[in-house]
């Protein structure tokens, strides 16, 4: 959450060049929420999940974690992310699935 926090805020800052004034508090509070309430607990437990039926530390063990995650878990992961991000910043499920799709 706080680093989904400190990442909006270089994203407005630096990317976006809002400055202090145009900076939108909201939108870094909604995505600190999302980082703390979908992303953490779902990314957690995702690797939670690798380390119990992949167990080891070799780097085969990581590399056969590593297409797991960027083969099946990052993709999926993704869509609902999507999903979640547009629904808290109020997307219609019409709109929000088209943005998915994209």
């Amino acid at each position: 959450g706080t680093l989904m926090g400190a990442g909006d805020v270089i994203a407005q800052q630096l990317v976006e060049r809002r400055g202090l004034r145009g900076h939108r508090g909201l939108r870094t509070v909604k995505m600190m929420t999302i980082g703390f309430c979908f992303v953490g607990p779902v990314v957690g437990g995702w690797y939670r999940i690798l380390d119990r039926f992949i167990p080891g530390s070799t780097k085969v063990v990581a590399v056969k974690k590593m297409i797991l995650d960027q083969g099946a878990f990052a993709p999926c992961f993704l869509g609902c992310f999507l999903a979640v991000t547009g629904a808290v910043n109020g997307l219609s499920a019409e709109e929000n699935w088209s943005k998915v799709q994209q």
